[in-house]
């Protein structure tokens, strides 16, 4: 069962970001510009409205001396100290060519990237708050970026032109880029939906990387320690497009990966039985292939989700938490309210 929480806004929530400790709070944006500060009790802080746009991408800076939280509405970033949040510290204007559709903010908390309908991935310098150099790759929309944990300069980018690339800064193009369409397995006798890419994240040891996708499949890359694409598997997840996927830091290993699909379904899933894993954490002796692999994998043996809850809504956005000392997921849908899952059983 989830608790929901309510009060914090009067349409559909599209997005939502955690703060790190010690003050930890929930960040959530929603239809018509809407934003709402949450405390870990689901107890509305503050409620404030950035403009006309909807809320599309939320971050938080964890290097900051306060809790600083972006967030993007149209081709616009807010900036707002969490402490006060009444004010903003800063609003950029067209800091995108196109609406923002996804942040990323790495740890030391200097640079932020910014994907757009464009294709286009724009880096923010935070301590200029200006706008830097912008990468491009993507044919069609950039829907979500991740900086690579304990690697600023590693950058991972997804769109709807089913193409993941690899991003080593400040370099102009991509180490690599990987065409999702390459990976997918239609069953037999069964039209798939293209793997337009909806969601990319990275483990905390950032050698896996998970993209949810349109043919509701979860894309699983693993990348060696510099970067390169080592091998490639899909887990056949939802019934319809996978939106979200998120790796889960404060389980038992890196390993946990939380998806949601426009099925309603938001599953967890222990990657660590996956072969893609397993072969990645074996000791070092043999040479990889300079070419990455695909995982072949018995039908009978195929992966499955360690743990499901049936939402019921699409689901719009994922964000794993640690709220009032328990593991927890917080689901939003097409609904104002937000439902928070718990996950003490995994």
């Amino acid at each position: 069962m989830s608790r929901v929480w309510s009060g914090g806004h009067s349409s559909a929530v599209l997005c939502a970001a955690v703060s790190g400790p010690p003050q930890l709070m929930v960040a959530t944006g929603a239809e018509g510009g809407d934003l709402t500060l949450w405390s870990q009790d689901g107890s509305p802080l503050s409620t404030r409205r950035l403009g006309p746009d909807d809320v599309t991408g939320l971050a938080f800076s964890a290097a900051a001396a306060g809790p600083v939280l972006y967030a993007s509405h149209g081709r616009a970033l807010s900036v707002l100290d969490c402490r006060s949040p009444g004010a903003a510290l800063a609003e950029l204007r067209d800091v995108a060519e196109e609406e923002i559709n996804g942040l990323a903010v790495d740890e030391g908390g200097r640079t932020l990237a910014v994907a757009d309908d464009s294709g286009a991935v724009t880096l923010i310098d935070l301590q200029l708050l200006t706008a830097g150099r912008t990468l491009r790759a993507h044919h069609n929309i950039c829907s979500s970026v991740a900086f690579r944990p304990r690697r600023t300069q590693s950058l991972v980018s997804a769109g709807l032109d089913m193409q993941v690339c690899l991003w080593n800064l400040p370099r102009p193009r991509p180490l690599w880029t990987c065409s999702l369409q390459d990976t997918q397995e239609e069953p037999a006798g069964q039209m798939c939906n293209p793997p337009l890419a909806h969601c990319v994240c990275v483990s905390s040891c950032g050698t896996v990387l998970a993209c949810g996708a349109e043919d509701g499949g979860l894309h699983l890359l693993r990348v060696s320690e510099d970067g390169r694409l080592r091998q490639r598997e899909t887990l056949h997840a939802h019934s319809q497009g996978a939106s979200q996927a998120h790796f889960l830091s404060f389980l038992s290993h890196p390993y946990w990966l939380a998806s949601g699909g426009n099925d309603g379904l938001v599953a967890l899933w222990d990657l660590s039985r996956e072969p893609l894993v397993a072969r990645g954490r074996k000791p070092k002796g043999r040479r990889s292939r300079a070419r990455a692999q695909t995982s072949e994998r018995p039908e009978e043996e195929e992966l499955r989700p360690a743990q499901c809850f049936q939402h019921g809504e699409k689901v719009n956005w994922l964000c794993p938490a640690v709220l009032e000392g328990k593991p927890s997921l917080l689901v939003t849908d097409q609904t104002s309210c937000p439902s928070v899952y718990s996950l003490d059983q995994l």
